[in-house]
């Protein structure tokens, strides 16, 4: 597949019928739709994986995560479900909205996780609220063990 002008897959133009204006109303309608889809899988995620991380954490070590995790994994393939953008394919996106190589969240988050490491490593704040979050819920952990 060759590239047109603007770098884009010529896809854009080939592949798409021309955006009229019924197929434009057919889009913000049906993207409306989808944006309260996804509205209210967030609105009922909040609490769900909140409940599933409180829950994981109290799990035997080699199972720690596992409820919030799959969680994570059905959200996930619910966004893939709604497929909220792709519509946006009917034309070749704009330089400003192309994807660049390390730009997410994720990047930023691991260069705030570097940033306490590196604080943790020097054993200052982060190294001492590391051990007292992990001394309560070994104590949580272990009067729980203790009911069974």
């Amino acid at each position: 597949m060759s590239e047109n002008r603007a770098g884009a897959p010529d896809k854009f133009v080939e592949e798409q019928p021309p955006v009229t204006r019924w197929i434009l109303l057919r889009d913000v309608a049906v993207f409306q739709g989808k944006l309260v889809l996804d509205s209210v899988k967030d609105i009922l995620l909040a609490p769900i994986s909140l409940g599933a991380a409180i829950y994981s954490l109290f799990n035997r070590e080699e199972e720690t995560g596992r409820q919030f995790y799959e969680v994570l994994h059905t959200a996930r393939r619910f966004e893939d479900w709604i497929n909220k953008y792709g519509d946006a394919d009917r034309i070749p996106p704009p330089g400003f909205a192309q994807k660049r190589e390390g730009e997410s969240v994720d990047v930023m988050v691991e260069r705030l996780e570097e940033l306490v490491k590196r604080q943790y490593e020097r054993g200052g704040l982060t190294a001492s609220a590391k051990e007292a979050i992990d001394r309560a819920l070994d104590s949580v952990h272990t009067r729980l063990r203790g009911r069974n």
